[in-house]
């Protein structure tokens, strides 16, 4: 669980599994045809980052509402992909198992959001009691 003591965005781990997966999302999606490059290719990169973006700006805020707020973002973003992979899998872009798997990675991903998100929550319960 995140401490909240962390210097940089990049300490946290959930922003850290957000950015393998996005290492990944840019491999897969290089395998996409050519006509997909400004369409699904290059949507499914965007929400992929900002994911990550938004995770990396929570950090900075100082109140706990901007931080939650933002984290609610990120975690839409991880649907997000999660429907375009949706989409490269019925176009058989990607086989069942690179579905399965980033479809596995992004929930788990979304649940760590949660989870950091009832963490921050908690803390700011915390410090206005």
């Amino acid at each position: 669980m995140e401490t909240g003591k962390e210097n940089s965005f990049r300490d946290l781990r959930i922003w850290q599994k957000g950015f393998e997966l996005v290492e990944r999302i840019y491999k897969t999606t290089k395998n996409y045809p050519s006509e997909e490059k400004f369409a699904l290719v290059s949507d499914t990169r965007r929400s992929a980052n900002s994911v990550i973006a938004n995770i990396a700006e929570a950090h900075g805020r100082y109140f706990y509402s901007d931080k939650v707020r933002v984290l609610y973002i990120a975690r839409g973003e991880a649907e997000e992909v999660r429907s375009h992979s949706s989409v490269a899998f019925s176009q058989k872009y990607i086989t069942e198992q690179t579905f399965n798997d980033l479809d596995k990675e992004y929930t788990g991903l979304s649940i760590g959001l949660n989870n950091y998100i009832n963490y921050l929550i908690s803390q700011n319960k915390t410090k206005t009691q």
